[in-house]
Formats: C-alpha cells, structure tokens, sequence
C-alpha cells in the first residue's frame, strides 16, 4: 500500500498490516516542524509471466527535496523491498532521515501509565535493533515518553536497523481485531557503504493507539545543502522473524517497577534473554551478565537466573537514582569466558 505523503507498507505471510515505512523524512522532530514530501506519481512496469516480483517506480516531490525511486518488491514469508532513491535536494535540511519508518507504541511491559483498558499491551512494534558496522547487536525497547524524545546512535557503515514487534503471544495483546502479535518488523538493511552518521530514534508522546508515534532513520553525517545528487539503495525486509540472528542471544522482555514494602527507593528491573546463544546453558552454569549503569544512578546489585518455565535467562538488577530526576542511560548483555552470548540491550531509564 502506498498511501499518504512517501508512506508505504507491505504484507508477508500470514502478517497483517502494521508499521509504515517512508520515501524521506526531512528535518522530524525539529522546532520548524517537519516537512511531508510526497510521491506524486507512479509507475508499474508489467511484470513477465513468469515474474515472482514487481517493479514500481514513484516521482517523489517536496519544498526542500526531490527525488526518484524504483522498488522492486518479492512477496514471501520474507518480503522484500529493494530500494534505490536518488535525490537532490533543493535547500539545505537539518535533518535528512534515510530510510525511515515509523510505528506505534502505546504500552508494553515496560509501561507503568494507567488505562482503562482491557489490553495488558498495544503496539505495533515493541523495539528498535541495530547492528552496526562493528558487528555489534544492539536493542533498545520502545517506551511512549511523557515529553519527545530522540536519540541517535552514532556508526559508520551500518549493516541494518529495524523497528522490530518480538512479542507474538496473542495473550500479551487480546485483540481479535487489531492482532497486533501479526503485525511485521521491518529491518533495513543497506546495500553499499553509507558511511558516518547514526541511526536516529524519535518517541513521541501518545494517549492512544491511533497516532504513529515511532520513528527511526538513518542519518548521514555529511551536511545536506541545496544543489547536491545523493544515492542510496537499501531493504526492507517485511517478516514476522523476532530476530534477524540466529546465532546471538536476545532480549524478550522488560519490565521495572518498585517494591513498597522492601528498598522502596530502588528501581527494580527483571531483563529476559532467550535465543540459541543461551538457551542450552544449564542453570548450573549460569552466564556472566555484564550491565552499565550511566550518570544520574548508581547499580546497587545485579544477578542472572534460569527461568524454570521457558528456559530463558533472566537478568535481576537494581539501580538508586541520584536525586537530580535526569534519565539515565543503561545497558546490559551476557557474556561466557569474554565472550557475548547476546545483543546488547540498551535503555533509557527516566527517575
């Protein structure tokens, strides 16, 4: 489906529709607003009869950019996008964001705002993953932020990005209607170097399930002036994988809270990992979990234990904010004899 400005969102097997994606996206959450260009024309080529795919080419027309596009698109269990955009913008932007797309997150495990709502979580992704041109995996969990948030994490050369919805236990969501455990991730994976810049997260402030609150992109480092041709080609791959891994362990769940009766001044956190990099561990040898606690709070203890129920490993931790209220940066990952055996998850705790 291509409807609205440059969005676009496509189907796998057995998926129902989701998150979108987006030609451009110009100076987002900037204070002169962001800009909408859009694709104001199409073209399909007519596909051979023995063709698997189809091949669509989009005029994309904005005040600050143009551009033009051809997707190649392959239906499947795993459906894939290829993507090549060249544009040439016509003024300088602060901002311009490669390959965006854009979700939502209302709540999760990870929320503690009050409802009267009968879903326990409703969001069409639940976390933004990473691996960067080092090779590192990395996930950060979605929140819906109280003020706008944004956050970049600095690459070079990234090898993909992907708004990613793990959770596929319709008992987390119990909506017959939305189905949100069918809704696709959606992982970017660049074609080429792209070399320095970052990828850039915008949480946005949200009191319902109806605004695409979400955003990820990847922004170069070279400024963008008026008069300049830039290329980039890339995938999208449009699945119901939780993970685009195999081989490295990965977070699940996280969930914080407080306990009123014991520490109450302490932030509890309970992280699972699952995944082959550390389901077959024995609870007799348990993994080393590594975690870092950044400015404004201080890691009061930390412990790692199997969970009888699914085999998974859950990380315990908790942390003493410092009294000033600034959110605090953390990150955490198990590791056997120095090496990882999971991604990296990262986290953004406010006090």
């Amino acid at each position: 489906a291509f409807l609205g400005a440059s969005y676009f969102r496509l189907l796998c097997k057995k998926s129902a529709y989701g998150l979108s994606a987006r030609g451009i996206a110009v100076n987002t959450a900037q204070a002169g607003g962001e800009e909408f260009p859009r694709f104001t024309e199409f073209w399909v080529s007519r596909p051979a009869n023995n063709a698997k795919g189809i091949e669509i080419f989009a005029l994309l027309e904005g005040p600050s950019v143009t551009g033009d596009y051809r997707f190649f698109i392959l239906p499947g269990a795993d459906t894939v996008t290829q993507v090549r955009a060249a544009l040439f913008p016509r003024q300088a932007m602060a901002v311009l964001g490669v390959a965006p797309l854009t979700s939502m997150f209302w709540r999760g495990e990870n929320s503690r705002q009050q409802t009267d709502d009968f879903r326990p979580e409703v969001h069409d992704s639940d976390g933004l993953s990473i691996l960067t041109g080092a090779n590192e995996w990395i996930w950060r969990p979605l929140s819906n932020p109280k003020e706008l948030r944004v956050m970049s994490f600095a690459d070079d050369n990234p090898r993909g990005f992907g708004l990613l919805q793990r959770d596929r236990d319709f008992f987390h969501y119990e909506d017959l209607e939305a189905n949100y455990q069918s809704r696709p991730s959606a992982w970017v994976e660049p074609v080429g170097a792209w070399g320095k810049g970052c990828v850039r997260l915008v949480e946005i402030p949200t009191a319902n399930e109806f605004s695409d609150n979400m955003v990820a992109f990847w922004v170069p480092e070279a400024p963008v002036v008026a008069g300049m041709a830039l290329e980039f080609e890339y995938r999208i791959h449009w699945s119901l994988e939780r993970t685009r891994s195999r081989e490295v362990g990965f977070a699940t769940a996280t969930r914080l809270g407080r306990s009123t009766a014991h520490e109450p001044d302490l932030e509890r956190i309970a992280l699972d990992f699952d995944g082959a990099g550390v389901r077959p561990l024995p609870a007799s040898t348990p993994p080393e979990p590594v975690m870092w606690v950044g400015d404004g709070a201080k890691l009061t203890h930390v412990y790692v234990q199997k969970i009888p129920a699914s085999g998974a490993w859950r990380v315990m931790a908790s942390v003493k904010a410092d009294g000033t209220g600034r959110p605090v940066e953390m990150r955490c990952f198990l590791r056997r004899e120095g090496r990882p055996l999971t991604e990296t998850w990262s986290y953004l705790w406010q006090p």
